[in-house]
This record gives C-alpha cells, structure tokens and sequence, in this order.
C-alpha cells in the first residue's frame, strides 16, 4: 500500500517537469505490458471497434484519473454547489473558473496523450483498427497495385491468417499501416512537446516575479504541502486520542484548539496572486491577516472564495498534494 501511495504521489506532482516525465514513462510502460499481455487482434469484423477501444478508452481513463487526483478539482468543486452567492455570478470569475480548469486539464492530458503516442509508435492498435476500417479511400490507398481480394481480406492480415493474398503482399500492407501508425505517433510527441515549450515561456514572460522567488516559491509551497499533511495527522491523532481517552475514562476532556469552520473555508479556497502583498500561499495570507494581532485586517470569507486569478506560472500553488 505504501509503494502504490507514493507512485499515486508522484502522479499527483504532475506540475513539474520530473513529474511529467515520471508520469510519461509509467504510461508508456503500461502501455507496452498492455499490448503484449491482453491484447489480440480478432481478425474479424470487431477488428476497428476493437483496435479503437484500446487505443482511445485508456486514454479517456487516465485523463478522468488525472482530474481525479489533482488536488485543484477537489478544491474548486466541493461545496460549490452551497456556495452563495454562486462564484460564477460574473463573468470574471466564470473566466477565472475556466482558467483554472484548463490548468487541471492540461497536467491531466500528461498521462492519455503519452499512452496514444506510445500507443501510435507501437502500432498494433492502429494497426488492428486501420485493417477493420470500412473507408473505401484507405482500403485503396494501402492496397493500391495488390490482388483484388486484398481489400476484401484485410481484416485477416494482422493474424496471418490463410489467404488468398501474397504473404508479401500482406506485409507491405502491414508495413504501411505501421508506419502511418508510427509517423502519427511522432507527430503527436512533437506537436505536444512545441506546445508544451510555447506555453511555458509564455507563462514564464508573463511572470510577476523573477526567476530565483519562484524556484524559491515552489520549494515553499512543497515545504507546506508535505508539513500540512504531518500537522494534520499529528493532529487528528491528538484529538482521537482525547475523545477515545474521554469517552472511556468517563471524564470531560481536555480543550485542544481546532481550526473553526471558517477558518478551513478560508485555507480551502485558491490563492490570488497581489502585488503588494508578499503571501506565498492562502495559508500564508490567512495567517498574517486573520490571525494578526490586532484583528483590523481580518478578510471576510465568502468574498474571497470565488477570486482565482493566479498568473499561469504560479499554478503550483494551489496544486499541494491529496491525503490517502
């Protein structure tokens, strides 16, 4: 249980740029085992839908995995329903809504488009699906200058199954289905990696900060990740222990200070980027503000709840880490 907690936390830093990697590279081998050990051509009718489904339905699971285990789905969605006014009153904080979303979305695609590239350089999906297509253009273009019956038995070609047509006929088809496959694959892994470039420097040049605050910013953001997990163990341990300790002892218990609820409202909510004040996360903001002394800057719950604008590069922020 503790090794699939940790791979399950790897997954959950897909934010980083290891993390993509680490995430890419477990796709790819499951991909591979996949391939090998469950998959098998049926060489009949099903050949396309069957081929689609493994090159497509593992990919639209692991992007619902993805969004399962960001920790931003969580923290955008629950309670919104409860939430009044509705955060999505304005047209300013539906865009934010959508911004965030898009954030979830694209660390989430990390996984499925990985699996469909791998899945493309590999082949055999495409393969097994292109064979079972019942385009009259693709049936012509790899059979063009075979037998005739090459269009009515492509089906049979990935099994080797008996027919009519060449061995060596049935190759070359089988070789250009595969390099169709491959040269997409290729295609996808450069498309996503410009992409995945642009972008970055593009939330890199629109960044509020310098380059030395943010890497010191997301090592804090880390750091207060992993003690907050610690803090609330420790924590909820402590006060099981009393009540248990109470309850069979028949005493009163012992006060021990808990957050209220509007206090883990206010550390629930996103953080909002602002230029004249130095928080580095809404824990941060929540204790230099409604935990200060003098009690004239504490901030009002619900007019911040539904305020989610972060610049791009600061999107780690509010990523942290879910407790399993």
């Amino acid at each position: 249980m503790d090794k699939f907690k940790t791979v399950l936390n790897i997954v959950q830093k897909q934010q980083t740029t290891l993390g993509f990697g680490l995430v890419a590279l477990l796709t790819a081998g499951g991909e591979q085992i996949f391939s090998a050990v469950v998959f098998k051509c049926p060489c009949s009718s099903w050949n396309f839908p069957y081929g689609t489904v493994f090159l497509l339905v593992p990919a639209l699971a692991l992007l619902t995995l993805g969004y399962a285990l960001s920790n931003k789905t969580w923290k955008m969605c629950t309670g919104i329903c409860m939430r009044k006014p509705n955060p999505c009153r304005n047209t300013a904080n539906c865009c934010a809504f959508l911004k965030v979303f898009m954030q979830i979305t694209t660390s989430a695609l990390v996984a499925p488009v990985s699996w469909i590239a791998v899945a493309l350089l590999n082949g055999n999906y495409f393969e097994c699906a292109m064979t079972g297509s019942n385009s009259t253009w693709f049936k012509n273009h790899v059979c063009a200058g075979k037998v005739p019956k090459c269009q009515l038995e492509l089906y049979r070609f990935p099994c080797k199954k008996e027919s009519t047509v060449l061995e060596t006929d049935r190759d070359d088809v089988l070789a250009i289905i595969r390099a169709e496959s491959q040269v997409l694959g290729w295609s996808l892994i450069a498309f996503i990696m410009i992409a995945a470039l642009l972008l970055t420097c593009v939330a890199r040049c629109r960044s509020p900060i310098s380059y030395v605050q943010l890497k010191f910013w997301q090592v804090y953001a880390q750091k207060e990740n992993d003690l907050l997990e610690k803090y609330a163990t420790n924590h909820a341990q402590e006060l099981a222990e009393r009540n248990l300790k109470s309850f069979f002892e028949q005493k009163p218990p012992e006060p021990i200070v808990t957050p209220d609820r509007k206090a883990w409202e206010r550390v629930s909510s996103f953080f909002r980027f602002s230029l004249t004040k130095q928080h580095y996360s809404i824990l941060h903001q929540y204790v230099e503000t409604d935990l200060c002394p003098t009690g004239t800057n504490r901030a009002s719950v619900r007019s911040e709840m539904g305020e989610f604008g972060n610049p791009t590069v600061l999107a780690f922020v509010d990523e942290g880490r879910m407790m399993l």
